[in-house]
């Protein structure tokens, strides 16, 4: 091996070496503020009262539709225990990539991340207990498609909750906000329409969140 050829592999080398350690540490800055960020979302978003909505018990498979980076898939993981699994799906696969590293330095180990599409979550059939939406209904573009594959994953009596922002009637056509929110009314008669019984209904689940917008929540039952 001559000497360029020697020297151009060291150089390539280095260059690997230096990207990897580049994203690994660009990587670990990003899950750093996401931290930040859940511990300022905690004060307000009420996490525990969500999962006192969604009733875990030791053993539940539980999915977390539209999971994001993991806020409430990483707090479902305690409740459902080592005999439980979490099914954190999304349908975009850097969000999904962060999540796989969080669950590896949180030792989360009974978390496991599904990347979907808009029309199927791809869940497992007849499996899931509970299924958490939250903040994520509003962007589905076929709810009653997703609505009938959570059907399909849930066990008979299972449960679903949903969570979202409330319209405001000023925001409507003005606000950038208005494309993520959406009524608790209209989500209830598409719950119902898909053969779900709701349990409750909490209008004012999150009377004010930092963008002095109102959260719903919403439960309800599989027959």
């Amino acid at each position: 091996m001559n000497y360029r050829l020697k020297l151009f592999l060291f150089v390539l080398c280095a260059l690997v070496i230096f990207f990897l350690l580049n994203t690994g540490y660009s990587a670990l800055n990003t899950i750093s503020r996401l931290d930040q960020v859940e511990t300022e979302r905690d004060r307000w978003q009420r996490p525990a009262e969500v999962l006192n909505a969604l009733d875990i018990k030791p053993g539940d498979l539980v999915v977390d539709l539209g999971c994001g980076s993991g806020y409430f898939a990483l707090r479902l993981s305690p409740p459902a225990g080592k005999r439980g699994r979490i099914f954190a799906e999304d349908i975009r696969r850097l969000p999904l990539v962060f999540l796989w590293f969080r669950t590896i330095l949180k030792s989360e180990r009974n978390v496991t991340v599904i990347h979907g599409d808009a029309t199927d979550p791809r869940l497992p059939l007849r499996r899931a207990h509970k299924v958490l939406i939250a903040n994520t209904y509003h962007e589905l573009t076929d709810s009653q498609a997703i609505l009938a594959h959570v059907s399909q994953s849930l066990v008979s009596g299972g449960r679903l909750v949903i969570l979202d922002r409330a319209p405001k009637l000023e925001t409507i056509g003005a606000s950038p906000l208005a494309d993520h929110e959406i009524s608790a009314e209209q989500v209830e008669s598409e719950v119902r329409r898909a053969q779900f019984e709701i349990v409750s209904r909490q209008n004012a689940f999150i009377e004010k969140d930092p963008e002095n917008e109102s959260w719903w929540l919403i439960v309800a039952r599989k027959p």
